[in-house]
């Protein structure tokens, strides 16, 4: 778990996030052995010294955790030594009990005490070690008594605080780059502009003004981001009408996704949604409600983008003189060229950058990046360096549903969150098998933003799951991930694909204007908005649930109830959540304690956050989840958690 990547890369952390450091510490001979993690802040200054403590007995496996305190890139590095008082020690509670040279092994002993007594700081901290020497020297004491006076928590307190070192040796150093907290923490909510305030009868566009009206309610569920999909000029070339349709009728507006028009390019607005003061004001009232706005970032241009006219070079040119469209075969793409990276580089670099600097000049700290892994690794690297180092509050989310390689690569060059295989793990071990990896050892180059739906993507288990399903999907991706998120429609429990074995939409939002009547659902009880509200209630009430790497899971004996741990602090979260949307599940779940902090045969208070009880509970305990009442126990531990 030792958060170091190839290629001096610097892992991810944000400020007073706690990463883990392991090391294997083998030594000549039969000195014991001492080690340390030491971190250091941007400006080289050492902030904490933790001690590496053996994993496993007979192992030289240690580990320790480090928390940077600030923003910036820091570094860490791993000192081991010879300890001659802890090797002395090890000695003489074999030989002086025996009787085996017992004042030599004390003389010994406090000459090496002497020596340790030199490294402490002045002061009355010093007190207990220069009285466990005082005794060690009295040649009329006991000498089991005066050994016994050194095996004291106080005195191996201070031998552990500032150890007697011998031959140190050090690692090199490991980057850190530890940013805001919003990289790892977040409640997304992506939404068509559009669709707000649209009409069908007649057809008309939402604008941002009319989107801006719907803020309040989202963050009046929890949410503190709104992703907002492509905003500017949609082409008319080829354009796409209902459900994908190769036939788009005059009043169809054609996929965002589709950019550029006469009216402008990735640097402008479609005229539909208003002006940039419009945009403006759309920022401007989300920072009012406490929500931050992400823009997509789609690097692709439909056929009637400037970009074409005026750099044809940017696209790949096939045989017959015509550019190549997007495609991913079967499906085509005829509305979108893709860009190519190959003939001018350091142009299209230059005004993706601009670009890039426009929107954040109008409030755009947050970009979600479309399809990060068909264009460069180097490109990216070096466009997110160039704004992060004038700009390094601004993070990139790579939405790369690719092969794991890559999308950890991405999460490694720079990239601050990443999209997951989250909406397709559905069973108990895929779940387990893939969040232990994502907590684990990917949580250094990855941070996983957990998605429940997206416009492209309506899972199986969504589409015949009905309502229960949704509530166990968000249950899931809220606590499982600091960062998760929703595409607008799923608190409605929208379900209904294009056809059988399509994870896309009906009807899908991509294509048409898509109004909705969120106030009617809420009235009539056909919205989760309000456990959505629960959920990120808990999540900002309980620190536990705003980390990654504190994830434990816990046995059940059901392969339909699963169950797992967050803890922080003195603060822990269990959540045992049925993954069975159709039926009642029963199961006993056989707890890990000391993952909970607490000890074998203490008391266990647990609260249920969903219901409002309150429960004893042992190692082992009897649940019974109806998925027509509340798919999960979301339980605050409330007594044996510690620090």
């Amino acid at each position: 778990m030792a958060p170091v990547l190839a290629y001096g890369r610097a892992v991810k952390a944000v400020v007073g996030e706690a990463l883990p450091v392991s090391a294997t510490i083998v030594g000549e001979g039969h000195g014991a052995l001492g080690a340390q993690v030491v971190l250091r802040d941007p400006a080289g200054t050492v902030r904490s010294r933790a001690t590496l403590l053996l994993q496993v007995p007979g192992t030289d496996r240690r580990s320790a955790w480090v928390r940077p305190a600030g923003l910036g890139d820091w570094t860490f590095t791993v000192e081991a030594w010879v300890d001659p008082v802890l090797t002395w020690l090890l000695r003489a509670q074999i030989k002086v009990p025996a009787g085996i040279d017992a004042e030599l092994e004390l003389a010994e002993g406090s000459a090496l005490l002497a020596r340790a007594l030199k490294g402490l700081p002045r002061g009355r901290v010093r007190d207990p070690l220069k009285a466990a020497v005082a005794l060690l020297r009295d040649p009329g004491a006991d000498p089991v008594g005066r050994l016994a006076a050194v095996m004291t928590p106080d005195v191996l307190g201070l031998l552990e605080s500032f150890p007697l070192r011998v031959g140190v040796t050090e690692s090199s150093a490991h980057p850190i780059r530890v940013e805001r907290e919003r990289a790892l923490v977040g409640s997304w909510y992506e939404l068509f502009p559009r669709s707000e305030g649209a009409s069908l009868d007649p057809p008309r566009s939402g604008t941002l003004r009319s989107a801006a009206e719907r803020l309040p309610a989202i963050a009046e569920m929890g949410f503190d981001v709104v992703y907002l999909t492509p905003i500017h000029p949609i082409g008319t070339s080829f354009r796409k009408g209902p459900n994908n349709s190769m036939t788009a009728g005059p009043d169809d507006p054609g996929s965002p996704w589709a950019i550029g028009s006469a009216a402008g390019g990735h640097d402008a607005i479609h005229p539909d949604l208003g002006s940039l003061d419009d945009f403006d004001a759309f920022v401007d009232r989300a920072a009012e409600v406490g929500m931050e706005v992400a823009l997509d970032l789609a690097l692709q241009c439909s056929p009637d983008h400037p970009w074409v006219r005026e750099h044809p070079e940017w696209f790949v040119q096939r045989a017959d003189g015509s550019i190549a469209y997007a495609e991913n075969p079967p499906k085509k793409y005829q509305d979108i060229y893709p860009l190519s990276f190959d003939t001018d580089p350091e142009g299209l670099h230059a005004e993706v950058l601009r670009v890039v600097r426009h929107w954040m000049a109008h409030g755009v700290r947050i970009f979600r990046v479309d399809n990060p892994h068909t264009k460069p690794v180097a490109f990216w690297e070096r466009l997110i360096a160039e704004v992060n180092a004038s700009d390094p509050d601004v993070l990139f989310l790579a939405e790369a549903f690719t092969r794991p390689a890559m999308m950890r690569l991405l999460g490694e060059i720079g990239f601050q969150q990443s999209y997951t295989y989250f909406t397709w793990r559905n069973e108990k071990w895929e779940l387990e098998e893939y969040l232990r990896e994502l907590a684990g050892p990917l949580s250094g180059s990855m941070r996983p933003n957990l998605f429940v739906n997206t416009p492209d993507i309506l899972s199986a288990y969504l589409q015949y799951g009905g309502p229960a399903a949704f509530a166990i999907r968000a249950t899931l991706a809220a606590t499982l991930s600091p960062t998760w998120g929703v595409y607008s429609g799923f608190e409605l429990y929208e379900h209904v694909a294009v056809r059988p074995g399509s994870e896309e939409y009906l009807d899908s939002e991509k294509y048409q204007y898509r109004p909705r009547d969120w106030q009617g659902a809420l009235q009539e009880g056909r919205s989760l908005a309000p456990y959505l509200t629960q959920l990120n209630r808990w999540r900002r009430e309980h620190i536990s649930l705003q980390r990654l790497r504190n994830l434990d899971f816990h046995a059940t004996d059901s392969d339909q109830v699963i169950a797992y741990s967050k803890r922080e602090g003195p603060d822990c979260v269990l959540v045992v959540c049925s993954l069975d949307p159709h039926g009642t599940r029963e199961a006993t779940v056989h707890l890990d304690l000391a993952a909970l902090g607490v000890e074998e045969g203490d008391g266990l208070v647990v609260h249920d956050l969903v219901t409002g009880e309150r429960w004893s509970w042992g190692q082992r305990n009897y649940v019974r989840l109806d998925p027509y009442v509340a798919v999960a126990h979301v339980l605050h531990v409330q007594s044996g958690a510690t620090s």
